[in-house]
Protein backbone atom coordinates (compact mmCIF):
# COMPACT_ATOMS: atom_id res chain seq x y z
CA UNK A 1 0.00 0.00 0.00
CA UNK A 2 1.03 3.66 -0.65
CA UNK A 3 0.92 5.75 2.04
CA UNK A 4 0.23 9.59 1.69
CA UNK A 5 0.61 12.45 4.11
CA UNK A 6 -2.52 14.73 4.83
CA UNK A 7 0.13 17.48 4.78
CA UNK A 8 1.29 16.41 0.54
CA UNK A 9 -3.14 17.13 0.27
CA UNK A 10 -2.66 21.12 0.31
CA UNK A 11 0.29 21.00 -2.50
CA UNK A 12 -1.30 18.32 -4.98
CA UNK A 13 -3.77 19.63 -7.44
CA UNK A 14 -7.55 18.63 -7.52
CA UNK A 15 -8.86 17.68 -10.62
CA UNK A 16 -9.79 20.41 -12.73
CA UNK A 17 -13.58 21.62 -13.42
CA UNK A 18 -12.47 21.07 -17.29
CA UNK A 19 -11.74 17.15 -16.45
CA UNK A 20 -15.48 16.72 -15.83
CA UNK A 21 -16.68 18.41 -18.60
CA UNK A 22 -15.56 16.18 -21.18
CA UNK A 23 -18.38 14.97 -22.86
CA UNK A 24 -16.83 11.39 -23.86
CA UNK A 25 -17.68 9.44 -20.64
CA UNK A 26 -15.71 6.72 -21.70
CA UNK A 27 -12.68 8.18 -21.89
CA UNK A 28 -12.85 10.47 -18.80
CA UNK A 29 -14.25 6.58 -16.97
CA UNK A 30 -10.62 5.39 -18.51
CA UNK A 31 -8.61 8.90 -17.16
CA UNK A 32 -10.13 8.70 -13.88
CA UNK A 33 -7.78 5.42 -13.15
CA UNK A 34 -5.01 6.27 -10.92
CA UNK A 35 -6.28 9.46 -9.43
CA UNK A 36 -7.06 9.86 -5.77
CA UNK A 37 -10.07 9.98 -4.02
CA UNK A 38 -10.23 11.93 -1.22
CA UNK A 39 -12.54 12.36 1.78
CA UNK A 40 -12.50 14.64 4.85
CA UNK A 41 -15.28 13.85 7.26
CA UNK A 42 -15.09 14.73 10.99
CA UNK A 43 -11.52 16.04 10.79
CA UNK A 44 -10.45 12.52 9.30
CA UNK A 45 -8.63 12.12 6.23
CA UNK A 46 -9.04 8.93 3.91
CA UNK A 47 -7.79 8.35 0.74
CA UNK A 48 -7.48 5.41 -2.29
CA UNK A 49 -6.11 5.50 -5.45
CA UNK A 50 -8.68 4.31 -8.01
CA UNK A 51 -8.14 0.93 -9.55
CA UNK A 52 -12.05 0.02 -11.59
CA UNK A 53 -14.50 2.03 -12.72
CA UNK A 54 -17.64 1.84 -14.65
CA UNK A 55 -19.17 4.29 -17.11
CA UNK A 56 -22.40 4.78 -18.04
CA UNK A 57 -23.58 6.86 -21.41
CA UNK A 58 -26.53 8.80 -20.02
CA UNK A 59 -29.96 8.15 -22.21
CA UNK A 60 -29.38 5.66 -24.52
CA UNK A 61 -27.29 3.50 -22.19
CA UNK A 62 -29.90 1.02 -20.53
CA UNK A 63 -27.83 0.20 -18.03
CA UNK A 64 -27.80 3.83 -16.84
CA UNK A 65 -30.39 5.54 -14.21
CA UNK A 66 -30.82 8.07 -17.23
CA UNK A 67 -31.88 5.57 -19.51
CA UNK A 68 -34.38 7.05 -21.76
CA UNK A 69 -34.61 10.15 -20.62
CA UNK A 70 -35.68 9.44 -17.08
CA UNK A 71 -35.38 12.05 -14.39
CA UNK A 72 -35.88 11.78 -10.94
CA UNK A 73 -34.91 13.01 -7.69
CA UNK A 74 -32.84 10.48 -6.88
CA UNK A 75 -31.11 10.74 -10.29
CA UNK A 76 -31.54 14.74 -10.67
CA UNK A 77 -27.38 15.78 -10.13
CA UNK A 78 -26.75 13.66 -13.60
CA UNK A 79 -28.55 16.67 -15.90
CA UNK A 80 -25.94 19.17 -14.38
CA UNK A 81 -22.72 19.61 -15.31
CA UNK A 82 -20.02 17.61 -14.37
CA UNK A 83 -17.67 17.76 -11.81
CA UNK A 84 -20.39 16.76 -9.31
CA UNK A 85 -21.17 13.40 -6.83
CA UNK A 86 -24.39 11.06 -7.66
CA UNK A 87 -24.44 8.99 -4.59
CA UNK A 88 -27.30 6.49 -4.44
CA UNK A 89 -28.57 3.54 -2.17
CA UNK A 90 -28.26 0.14 -3.81
CA UNK A 91 -30.44 -2.88 -2.10
CA UNK A 92 -31.39 -0.22 0.51
CA UNK A 93 -27.69 -0.82 2.26
CA UNK A 94 -24.86 0.12 -0.13
CA UNK A 95 -23.94 3.44 -0.74
CA UNK A 96 -22.57 3.90 -4.62
CA UNK A 97 -20.47 6.66 -5.52
CA UNK A 98 -20.16 8.53 -8.87
CA UNK A 99 -18.55 11.08 -10.80
CA UNK A 100 -20.99 13.07 -12.61
CA UNK A 101 -19.05 14.00 -16.05
CA UNK A 102 -20.19 15.95 -19.30
CA UNK A 103 -22.24 19.21 -20.12
CA UNK A 104 -25.61 20.02 -18.62
CA UNK A 105 -28.65 17.70 -20.01
CA UNK A 106 -26.05 15.05 -21.01
CA UNK A 107 -26.75 12.85 -17.95
CA UNK A 108 -23.21 10.95 -17.84
CA UNK A 109 -21.43 8.85 -14.48
CA UNK A 110 -18.76 7.20 -13.58
CA UNK A 111 -18.96 4.50 -10.43
CA UNK A 112 -15.82 3.87 -8.87
CA UNK A 113 -15.63 0.60 -8.16
CA UNK A 114 -12.55 -0.10 -5.99
CA UNK A 115 -9.69 1.80 -4.53
CA UNK A 116 -6.08 0.52 -3.12
CA UNK A 117 -5.97 2.19 -0.15
CA UNK A 118 -3.80 5.68 0.25
CA UNK A 119 -4.22 7.20 3.73
CA UNK A 120 -6.12 7.15 6.87
CA UNK A 121 -5.73 3.28 6.35
CA UNK A 122 -6.17 2.53 10.52
CA UNK A 123 -9.56 4.59 10.06
CA UNK A 124 -11.07 2.84 7.15
CA UNK A 125 -10.62 -0.58 8.46
CA UNK A 126 -12.23 0.70 12.01
CA UNK A 127 -15.20 2.02 9.66
CA UNK A 128 -15.64 -1.63 8.09
CA UNK A 129 -14.74 -3.88 10.90
CA UNK A 130 -12.13 -5.14 9.64
CA UNK A 131 -8.00 -5.48 9.86
CA UNK A 132 -6.19 -3.04 8.07
CA UNK A 133 -3.96 -5.19 5.70
CA UNK A 134 -7.36 -6.70 4.98
CA UNK A 135 -7.77 -5.95 0.87
CA UNK A 136 -11.28 -6.05 1.29
CA UNK A 137 -11.35 -2.63 2.94
CA UNK A 138 -12.00 -0.99 -0.45
CA UNK A 139 -12.33 -3.68 -2.82
CA UNK A 140 -16.10 -3.27 -4.63
CA UNK A 141 -18.31 0.10 -4.90
CA UNK A 142 -20.23 -0.49 -1.30
CA UNK A 143 -16.58 -1.19 0.80
CA UNK A 144 -15.27 1.94 -0.54
CA UNK A 145 -17.70 4.78 0.40
CA UNK A 146 -17.82 2.57 3.89
CA UNK A 147 -14.26 3.24 4.01
CA UNK A 148 -14.38 6.58 2.73
CA UNK A 149 -17.87 7.53 5.04
CA UNK A 150 -19.99 8.50 1.99
CA UNK A 151 -23.56 8.21 1.96
CA UNK A 152 -26.39 10.03 0.44
CA UNK A 153 -26.52 12.40 2.32
CA UNK A 154 -23.15 13.79 0.54
CA UNK A 155 -25.45 13.39 -3.02
CA UNK A 156 -24.70 16.20 -5.42
CA UNK A 157 -21.47 17.39 -3.81
CA UNK A 158 -19.00 19.46 -5.89
CA UNK A 159 -15.98 17.26 -6.18
CA UNK A 160 -13.37 21.00 -6.42
CA UNK A 161 -14.74 21.47 -2.93
CA UNK A 162 -13.53 20.69 0.62
CA UNK A 163 -15.01 17.63 1.67
CA UNK A 164 -14.91 14.85 -1.20
CA UNK A 165 -12.48 15.47 -4.28
CA UNK A 166 -10.39 13.92 -6.60
CA UNK A 167 -6.76 14.48 -7.16
CA UNK A 168 -3.62 13.77 -9.27
CA UNK A 169 -0.45 13.01 -7.86
CA UNK A 170 0.89 12.15 -11.59
CA UNK A 171 0.64 8.43 -11.69
CA UNK A 172 -0.60 7.43 -14.53
CA UNK A 173 -1.35 3.51 -15.54
CA UNK A 174 -0.14 2.62 -19.63
CA UNK A 175 -3.00 0.96 -22.13
CA UNK A 176 -0.97 -2.40 -21.16
CA UNK A 177 -1.94 -1.70 -17.85
CA UNK A 178 -5.24 -1.50 -17.85
CA UNK A 179 -8.59 -3.71 -19.04
CA UNK A 180 -11.67 -3.57 -19.85
CA UNK A 181 -14.73 -5.97 -19.37
CA UNK A 182 -19.20 -5.64 -19.43
CA UNK A 183 -19.94 -3.98 -16.35
CA UNK A 184 -20.82 -6.06 -13.52
CA UNK A 185 -24.60 -6.42 -12.29
CA UNK A 186 -26.33 -5.02 -15.12
CA UNK A 187 -28.20 -8.02 -16.96
CA UNK A 188 -31.67 -6.11 -16.70
CA UNK A 189 -29.83 -4.18 -19.40
CA UNK A 190 -30.09 -6.49 -22.45
CA UNK A 191 -27.50 -5.87 -25.38
CA UNK A 192 -26.31 -2.99 -23.06
CA UNK A 193 -25.09 -5.40 -20.70
CA UNK A 194 -22.35 -6.62 -22.78
CA UNK A 195 -20.63 -3.36 -23.74
CA UNK A 196 -17.05 -3.42 -22.47
CA UNK A 197 -17.74 0.15 -20.09
CA UNK A 198 -16.09 -1.46 -17.40
CA UNK A 199 -12.27 -0.51 -16.79
CA UNK A 200 -9.82 -1.94 -14.31
CA UNK A 201 -6.01 -2.22 -14.08
CA UNK A 202 -5.20 -5.65 -14.51
CA UNK A 203 -2.58 -6.09 -11.85
CA UNK A 204 -4.24 -4.61 -9.16
CA UNK A 205 -5.57 -7.18 -5.74
CA UNK A 206 -7.92 -5.03 -5.35
CA UNK A 207 -10.36 -5.15 -7.73
CA UNK A 208 -14.16 -5.88 -7.10
CA UNK A 209 -14.99 -8.69 -9.53
CA UNK A 210 -13.88 -11.02 -12.43
CA UNK A 211 -10.55 -10.04 -14.67
CA UNK A 212 -11.76 -11.70 -17.59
Amino acid sequence: MNTLSAARFIVMPKLSKEFYLRRNVLQVAKNILGKVLVTQSGGKITSGRIVEVEAYNGIVDKASHAFGGRRTKRNEVMYGEGGYAYVYLCYGIHHLFNVVTGVNDEPHAVLIRALEPVSGIEIMAKRTRKQKDDISITKGPGNLSKALNISTSQNATDLLGKNIFLLDDGVKYSDKEIDASPRIGVDYAGEDALLPYRFFVKKSLYISGRTK
